[in-house]
């Protein structure tokens, strides 16, 4: 991959991901905040993997813990998720 660590943007929103193990990984506050107009992701995402989980949907199984960088440009570890697990967070935003 050229640019392993990209920003995509969505709805003018900026979406981390990186290329790992041979698939893209997606920041999944990011997708979060660009989907949900929550103020705080991060508390919606906590709480939507206590609903995935009640569901059957294992987040810890299918979430990994990558290095992004941050707002003030450090690296960060942030919950994120390859494509196919994304779709699936996605489908569980109303």
């Amino acid at each position: 991959m050229e640019n392993q660590n990209a920003l995509v943007v969505f709805q003018n929103k900026k979406i981390r991901r990186i290329w790992h193990e041979n698939d893209w990984f997606f920041s999944v506050i990011n997708i979060v905040s660009a989907l949900e107009a929550s103020t705080l992701p991060k508390r919606y995402w906590s709480d939507l993997k206590a609903k995935l989980s009640e569901k059957g949907f294992e987040p810890y199984d299918k979430i990994v813990q990558l290095k992004m960088p941050a707002e003030d440009g450090k690296s960060r570890e942030t919950d994120c998720a390859n494509t196919k697990n994304m779709f699936r967070i996605i489908q569980s935003i109303p």
